[in-house]
């Protein structure tokens, strides 16, 4: 399972220019499953984001979380997060789940985010989205459950 996760002033998801999903100060979450994804994967990653101190505390310092911070995240489904580009000009996504099981685990994420006391909007599975997204800093992160950077 792949994220890639970004700290922003406030952010939206749009579909068929209707506005489905928005929020504040946060994260907003690009969650891509591939076909060895399991629960742990995004039990994983779910933990890490709630955790990962990436906002600043009242010396300017990333000491505080997105719990801490009183922000809320943005999660959106985007499988091409597996795209493979290392052969040819078209990406290749044959790592990328099947819809079904992506959905069951993209599903599964967003719950263990509001487990954790967390304010969760989401975009719309499989639906031509547009999200706009105000970054703050910009701080980008990359996480992936089954390797390290």
């Amino acid at each position: 399972m792949r994220a890639v996760v970004q700290r922003v002033h406030r952010a939206n998801v749009t579909v068929k220019n209707e506005m489905i999903g928005e929020i504040g100060p946060g994260l907003v979450v690009f969650l891509g499953v591939g076909h060895e994804d399991e629960n742990k994967d995004a039990d994983y990653l779910a933990s890490k984001i709630a955790a990962l101190r990436i906002f600043e505390d009242d010396a300017g310092l990333m000491n505080l979380s997105v719990q801490e911070s009183g922000g809320s995240i943005l999660s959106v489904s985007q499988f091409t997060l597996f795209g493979d580009c290392r052969k040819g000009r078209r990406p290749g996504f044959s790592s990328a789940a099947p819809p079904d099981r992506a959905k069951e685990l993209y599903d599964y994420f967003c719950e263990r985010l509001r487990l954790s006391n967390l304010n969760v909007a989401t975009g719309q599975f499989q639906a031509e989205m547009r999200i706009l997204v105000d970054n703050d800093g910009p701080v980008t992160m990359l996480l992936d459950s089954k390797r390290l950077f």
